[in-house]
């Protein structure tokens, strides 16, 4: 989409670079940062050609406003005719306390590509200047493979844990994938053929670890530039897991006013101040100017040229906490309005709810106990559904209503399964037939015989209740594996917890489409042969 035509991004970022001296290139590089490692170096590729430096994020929670920061920088970076690679860390995402799920990684990787060159184009950054790269596109090869061996040969196991101590997730019980995180980050420097790396402050001590274990290996010792870390709209570091403190950037208006108008900013103090820090490090870089729109008896709409004379006005209280707020409402709604309108589309609404399922804020019960987390995490793909072949089926010889089923889903021996489906299913209909089955619930008594699995059904209720086993692919054979489209690569519970009840909260979402498609949220049930289907109970639940 094109960005709005005025505002902060109404001129797009033209490559400067050749028309630059070294110094003014410099300058462009370095402002606004807290602090650069090897600046000396950097002067020297500066006065042969231009720098190579590259940005990484793992691709864990959504993107938010802050986001904006560094992509304010990557433009400066553009300005000075830097070489810019933007690095997809889908690895890092799994390794640090597995904040992106196996399954999701690759639809998050989609997510983060997209939103993040959207970001890009709303303020005016050519595309066809940045590289982008996923770190699986490199981080699995022998040669990088055998240098994160080489590399746990030398770094110390409390050198790797202080290093990663502001970035990976502190917890309890520690696990080994943490302590990896930082030496991988490491050699991307080396592998993505960089002069420095930037990102924020937090990450120093992964950059001092860089500095020191590169050479080791016989690798350059790269430099760093580092961003503050801007506080967040409670006035604390703005976070992607914190909702009140972020501004998704696909927030409706309302919202962003809503938030705005919760954000810490307090009248005269420029401390933590998460509004003004706005307007510091993405709007001023971005416009070169910032505009406070108010009443005329308050002193009427001013057109601000340097930052310090807004945080100067601020603090003596010529600007009123309101007035910031409302402009800086307008400015950051001006940048977000061309990302919503490209994430209308429904390619893009189904990509954002693929990539982040749960929206319900769903906290993992233990700190630095992942398994607990995980086994909260109401996915599908905990579901160990198999296709099955009716071996034989008998009435049950204590109950009318049910079957006695022996059922082949490719192990040893055949389950034995009781089902209520006399009254709906003759005998000879079942015999021999293709099945679903649910193969991780709690063995459960009926009637004292004990069912190993549930079969699965569509079902329509009303007089009479009709009933219809669901049906895998022609051509399946048992045991085939059953999953939902988007979580193919989960893996089911050994055994679903009862009290938990994960099997009955999933189910729920199971429905049968009008084109006879059994689906969990309207993504489809499927082998690697095609859909499960029913014979004709279109809108039916599945059970």
């Amino acid at each position: 989409p094109q960005p709005p035509a005025s505002g902060p991004t109404e001129t797009t970022i033209h490559i400067m670079g050749e028309q630059l001296s070294p110094d003014e290139k410099l300058h462009l590089i370095t402002r606004n940062l807290q602090e650069v490692l090897g600046e000396e170096k950097i002067k020297q590729v500066l006065a042969e050609r231009e720098l190579k430096v590259y940005w990484g994020t793992a691709t864990t929670g959504k993107p938010h406003v802050a986001y904006f920061v560094p992509m304010s920088k990557i433009a400066d970076f553009l300005k000075a005719g830097c070489e810019v690679t933007i690095l997809f860390a889908d690895l890092h995402a799994f390794l640090d306390n597995m904040k992106a799920p196996w399954e999701l990684l690759a639809l998050r990787v989609q997510y983060y590509e997209q939103v993040i060159k959207a970001m890009l184009e709303s303020i005016g950054v050519p595309l066809d200047k940045l590289k982008f790269i996923k770190g699986t596109e490199y981080q699995l090869s022998r040669e990088y493979t055998l240098d994160v061996y080489r590399l746990s040969s030398m770094v110390t196991e409390h050198d790797a844990k202080k290093a990663g101590a502001e970035v990976v997730k502190q917890v309890d019980h520690p696990l080994l994938s943490g302590l990896l995180y930082p030496g991988l980050q490491a050699l991307d420097e080396e592998y993505l053929k960089v002069d420095a790396q930037f990102g924020g402050v937090d990450q120093r001590k992964i950059f001092t670890l860089a500095e020191k274990y590169l050479p080791t290996l016989g690798y350059a010792k790269r430099s760093h530039l580092m961003n503050p870390m801007v506080p967040g709209l409670t006035g604390s570091k703005m976070s992607s897991s914190e909702e009140e403190s972020k501004i998704d950037l696909l927030d409706r208006k309302e919202d962003v006013k809503k938030k705005l108008k919760k954000a810490f900013c307090e009248p005269g103090n420029i401390e933590n101040n998460g509004v003004l820090s706005f307007v510091k490090h993405v709007l001023f870089p971005l416009a070169g100017e910032f505009s406070i729109k108010r009443d005329p008896k308050f002193g009427g709409d001013k057109i601000y040229t340097n930052f310090e004379e807004v945080e100067k006005e601020f603090s003596e209280e010529l600007i009123h906490p309101g007035d910031l707020k409302a402009s800086v409402e307008v400015a950051l709604n001006k940048l977000l309005d061309p990302i919503r309108k490209k994430f209308e589309s429904p390619e893009l609404r189904k990509l954002t709810n693929l990539a982040y399922p749960d929206p319900s804020k769903n906290k993992g019960p233990g700190k630095g106990n992942p398994k607990a987390a995980e086994d909260d995490e109401l996915v599908p793909s905990r579901l160990d559904i198999r296709v099955g072949k009716v071996i034989s089926v008998e009435k049950h010889p204590d109950a009318d209503s049910l079957y006695l089923e022996k059922i082949d889903v490719g192990e040893a021996e055949p389950r034995t399964v009781v089902s209520g489906l006399v009254a709906y299913v003759s005998q000879e209909a079942l015999q021999d037939r293709l099945v679903l089955l649910l193969c991780n619930l709690k063995p459960q008594k009926m009637r004292g015989v004990e069912s190993q699995a549930m079969l699965l059904c569509a079902s329509i209720e009303g007089d009479p209740r009709r009933v219809e086993p669901l049906d895998p692919p022609e051509g399946s054979a048992p045991g085939d594996r059953v999953y939902v489209e988007g979580y193919e690569t989960g893996k089911p519970d050994d055994k679903l917890n009862p009290k938990k009840k994960v099997w009955e909260k999933l189910q729920v979402d199971l429905k049968v489409s009008a084109d006879c498609v059994a689906q969990w949220q309207d993504k489809h049930l499927m082998t690697k042969l095609g859909n499960i289907t029913c014979k004709t109970l279109k809108g039916g639940n599945i059970s």
